[in-house]
Parts: C-alpha cells; structure tokens; sequence
C-alpha cells in the first residue's frame, strides 16, 4: 500500500496523529483525520493561545476550559472529522 502524500505534506506520522505547527501563521496544529474511508487534512487551534490542558489548576483555567467546551460542544461532538474534536483533544 503507498503511503498517503498528505501524511507527507503536513509530515505527520500517521493518520489520526496531531502535531504542532510553528511557521503556519494562524492555525497551532494540523492532523490527517481519517474515519473509515474518509480522510482529511485539518488544521486547529489558534497560533500562541494556550488552552487550559488536561488538569486546570486555578479557577480561571477552569472557567477557561468550561467555556470553551460548552461554546463548542456541537462541534466537538462531530467526531474526529471537525476541528474543535481535535482542539478539544490536545488543546483542553
């Protein structure tokens, strides 16, 4: 089986596998989605904005946090082929 030419233009290792990405100028991550037979290259995540990662500490990160995934909660729930799935994921 030849390998995908996208895994190879965002240089991921595989499929379902985010990576950062530091030159894009606005996008932070990029994944080569694939659920079944579809595939699709998404970026996420805005460049130099930290999310509040997998263990808030203080109430602010936490409120942080509860926002964002209330604000996205449709989207999120779209599955690995959207974009706030993944921001979800590695970001919050």
């Amino acid at each position: 089986m030849a390998k995908d030419p996208r895994l190879a233009r965002v240089r991921v290792s595989g499929y379902n596998k985010p990576k950062r990405t530091s030159n894009h100028p606005t996008k932070s991550h990029v994944v080569v989605a694939k659920e079944g037979d579809k595939v699709k290259t998404i970026r996420f995540g805005q460049q130099g904005v930290k999310g509040a990662g997998d263990n808030p500490k203080s109430d602010k990160q936490k409120a942080r946090q509860k926002s964002f995934k209330a604000r996205h909660a449709k989207n999120i729930a779209k599955g690995k082929m959207s974009a706030a799935y993944w921001a979800d994921k590695v970001k919050w």
